[in-house]
């Protein structure tokens, strides 16, 4: 089992002359925000974070009125003028519908199969008719922190360009290309060296002179796997594919909430491999548009128990990486994998043009627990967002195998 895919999660800083700007992001108690970005719309990439307390400082050549984003996960986005920066206030919006979705009664009429079925198929009709999209290209801002055991040990902001193609599709997913330009990792400055020796393969001193040289020659020839973090991440929740693989099964759906003219439509699955090893519980909702049938939002929470009967020993790089997340001395020196669970809730927003959708904004947040032998526990929080910046709908042609290959540079940033 591979646990590279949890750690690459960090960010790096690209600097101008021009204009020092300084504020705090606080929630609505006055509490500092650790962790968020602050970016201007136009110029992503001269963006940052902020320090545990919610400071930040950016230089910039900007407009008075240019806008600039500050965003965090589990809260509303702010759009404020590069004039206005000082103390903003993020209100909180939990990306899970849980709450509010199982607090109201299901209609007894619409859950009636006939009338159920119909609801369904004229939601799918209308999906079909928004999703009949070209060649889409976007820029998105993506950001993934990680935390464990309350502490945010470090997050990456990737600025990229994405191609989705329709037409270019497996299994009912779209295509997805993704070319990133700007990487920043973010760290605690005490946290930077060890982080980065880590995850640059320069400190696995317990190796064999054979195996160490083995191990550096792979990971300099590695895929990026910074890049497949966020391009994952941004494939994940395909709602039009989920929703025509599951319409037809009418024994799990239900109307979870009627009010202010929207309709949630709710899917519930339960996926079982490997004897029982690996069990998946879904939950779909569809936020509809109650006299259109138009698909609003979409969010999804998954509950995930891997159970491995004998435990798995990790290898060296395995340990590293876990030793980064658990910050802890111990942990290196044995470690055998007996469990994981996770709760992942993940949310996608859209934007409609010309009659059609596309993405506009997508949040995750993983509560996961790793558990070994000896009744050990690593708890791994991991928050992400991404924010579109950009879209052309018009002239989109594929990307070039070089353009999606291309090694991208991460700047290294201390936040103090």
């Amino acid at each position: 089992m591979r646990l590279g895919s949890l750690i690459v999660f960090l960010c790096c800083a690209l600097s101008l002359s021009g204009t020092v700007y300084r504020g705090q992001v606080v929630d609505e108690k006055g509490l500092g925000i650790g962790y968020a970005t602050v970016y201007p719309e136009q110029y992503p990439e001269l963006g940052t974070a902020t320090n545990d307390a919610g400071f930040f400082v950016f230089e910039a050549e900007l407009d008075e009125s240019s806008p600039v984003i500050i965003s965090f996960i589990g809260y509303e986005k702010a759009k404020v003028a590069a004039s206005e920066l000082d103390v903003i206030t993020l209100r909180e919006q939990p990306i899970a519908l849980e709450e509010t979705v199982v607090a109201a009664k299901a209609s007894k009429q619409r859950n009636k199969r006939k009338q159920m079925a119909a609801l369904l198929h004229a939601v799918y009709v209308k999906l079909c008719e928004e999703f009949d999209t070209p060649n889409a290209r976007y820029r998105v801002v993506s950001d993934v922190a990680m935390q464990s055991d309350g502490s945010t040990w470090g997050m990456e902001q990737m600025i990229a360009n994405v191609v989705v193609l329709p037409e270019q599709c497996k299994d009912g997913n779209d295509s997805v290309q993704w070319q990133g330009q700007y990487c920043k990792r973010f760290f605690p400055a005490e946290k930077r060296a060890q982080a980065d020796t880590i995850l640059a393969g320069q400190s696995l001193e317990r190796l064999e002179k054979k195996q160490k040289e083995k191990y550096m020659r792979k990971a300099v020839n590695a895929i990026d796997s910074g890049v497949v973090v966020h391009r994952t991440l941004f494939k994940m929740g395909n709602m039009r594919h989920n929703f025509e693989e599951a319409m037809n099964d009418l024994r799990h759906w239900r109307v979870s909430n009627e009010s202010e003219g929207e309709t949630v439509l709710t899917h519930t699955e339960t996926i079982s491999k490997y004897l029982g090893c690996l069990k998946i519980t879904f939950k779909r909702h569809y936020i509809v548009d109650s006299r259109t049938y138009a698909v609003r939002r979409f969010s999804e929470h998954a509950d995930v128990v891997i159970t491995i009967p004998f435990g798995v020993k990790l290898n060296a790089d395995q340990l590293q990486l876990l030793n980064l997340i658990n910050m802890g001395e111990t942990q290196i020196e044995k470690f055998r994998l007996k469990k994981m669970r996770a709760s992942v809730d993940y949310n996608t927003i859209y934007q409609r043009r010309d009659g059609r959708l596309y993405i506009k904004e997508k949040n995750l947040i993983a509560d996961a627990h790793i558990i070994g032998t000896k009744k050990r526990e690593i708890p791994v929080l991991v928050r992400a967002t991404q924010h579109v910046t950009d879209l052309q709908t018009s002239g989109v042609k594929p990307l070039s195998k070089k353009q999606i290959t291309h090694r991208l540079e991460r700047q290294i940033v201390e936040i103090y």
